[in-house]
């Protein structure tokens, strides 16, 4: 087909994520005919660089072989088989990687199918074990401001994000309970990210000391809030954060669903803190986003609270129809071997240096509030004022101007709100981080020199 054909067909029919459909009549959908490494190719011959790791699932790129080849050697003997009562190959292989992360203490593992499943495995598995040992009236799941979790009805009853949530709040589950969670960039202390003590844990201690009854959970985001806007926290609050929820006797749900795999620097950003948290849900790089799928790993102590004879009725009856797929378990054999090489992990960190050392030249522009990174993550906050960290009116979409400028040059940058991140492939070379971060710093200066 060509692009015309594909166009017109996409704008007669199709309804895109997280997109104002209107905007598309100045700003026709760009088909992509193939993609290899960081770059997509157009229908019409154009290549732009992948910035963001296409939603950031793409961490080692697009077309990676180890992964192609594995899903490709799984297909030829089985790509799904009813995963109650049947196991296979793959699932097994998948499961002794996962239980070696977290030192071996998250020791059991249950298969979703994407971020936002994950997430509420984990939230019915927490509620569950408090109501098979005897405490129903722990129902409440508190969550930090800023923190995201996906956009079920259950994933968005714990999350903080106005944009996703707000028109949904008559519908959604009473079980979540917002607290004030560290926001480093405007922190109501006065301190330093790198130079404090946590100060902001306060609120949640607080509220675990009167109410830890009837507490479930608390699940985060751990180290790095990527929805709310890359925002980076201190390690020292995780830390804290762990002591509270075992004090109290209240599980934390670490959702490394965007974080893990590498993308903070670590295997997973609970490790910046030492931590293992009772849940983790991982996602999206999981698979290196080739296929939807993902996992939840959580203690024996929580699986022995399920096991059980039939009569007693305690099993966890969730399911999906395509939990322990065998091409998804293929897939992230494959991401799990590609990591046992550790050049990742410092190529990672080496060229996340790269492109914060890139961009450092527009800290000093007085409408740049912040520049924040960690492993593989950059962030550039927009602000009007910067002595008082003031947003522009978020009408304006100075991000969005930005990030249509960088995709006529080149450059695949969806921002979030004002704030623009760099969010790539680890594969991204020396030569493709200069264009990536000069194309980038052009489109930033030519919209604010615009205002």
């Amino acid at each position: 087909m060509k692009q015309e054909e594909i166009q017109k067909i996409d704008q007669a029919m199709l309804w895109h994520p997280c997109s104002q459909m209107k905007d598309y009549e100045d700003y026709p959908v760009i088909p992509i005919d193939h993609a290899k490494g960081v770059w997509l190719y157009t229908q019409d011959g154009r290549k732009i660089l992948d910035a963001v790791s296409s939603w950031w699932i793409k961490i080692f790129g697009h077309g990676f072989e180890p992964v192609k080849t594995r899903i490709k050697e799984q297909l030829d003997k089985l790509e799904q088989v009813i995963f109650a009562n049947y196991t296979h190959e793959s699932a097994a292989q998948l499961a002794a990687h996962l239980t070696g992360l977290f030192d071996g203490s998250l020791s059991r593992v249950f298969f979703g199918d994407n971020g936002s499943s994950a997430v509420e495995i984990a939230l019915k598995m927490s509620y569950h074990y408090w109501y098979n040992l005897g405490h129903p009236e722990k129902k409440e799941f508190l969550y930090l401001s800023g923190g995201y979790h996906g956009e079920t009805m259950g994933a968005l009853s714990v999350s903080a994000l106005d944009l996703y949530k707000k028109i949904y709040e008559p519908l959604l589950p009473s079980m979540g309970v917002e607290i004030q969670g560290p926001d480093c960039f405007r922190c109501p202390f006065g301190l330093d990210r790198d130079n404090c003590d946590a100060q902001c844990v306060k609120a949640l201690e607080e509220k675990l000391e009167k109410e830890a009854g009837s507490i479930s959970a608390v699940i985060i985001e751990p180290i790095l809030q990527a929805a709310s806007g890359m925002k980076i926290y201190s390690p020292l609050y995780l830390k804290k954060l762990r002591q509270l929820c075992s004090a109290y006797h209240v599980h934390l749900i670490c959702d490394e669903i965007a974080a893990g795999f590498g993308r903070t620097g670590k295997m997973m950003a609970s490790d910046h803190a030492d931590i293992t948290p009772d849940f983790a849900c991982l996602s999206k790089g999981l698979t290196a986003g080739f296929l939807a799928f993902s996992a939840v790993l959580t203690r024996e102590e929580i699986y022995q609270a399920f096991y059980d004879d039939y009569t007693k009725l305690r099993a966890f009856m969730h399911s999906h129809s395509y939990t322990g797929s065998a091409l998804g378990c293929a897939a992230a054999c494959a991401v799990f071997e590609t990591f046992s090489d550790p050049k990742w992990m410092v190529e990672i960190n080496q060229k996340g240096r790269k492109i914060r050392e890139a961009l450092q030249s527009l800290a000093d522009h007085p409408q740049v509030g912040e520049i924040r990174s960690i492993g593989m993550v950059t962030a550039i906050e927009l602000v009007e004022d910067k002595a008082k960290k003031l947003s522009f009116d978020w009408k304006r979409r100075l991000g969005y101007q930005i990030y249509r400028l960088a995709e006529q040059r080149g450059v695949l940058l969806r921002n979030l709100g004002d704030i623009i991140y760099f969010f790539p492939p680890y594969v991204i070379n020396e030569e493709e981080i200069t264009f990536m971060t000069s194309t980038a710093r052009s489109a930033i200066l030519e919209v604010l020199q615009g205002i």
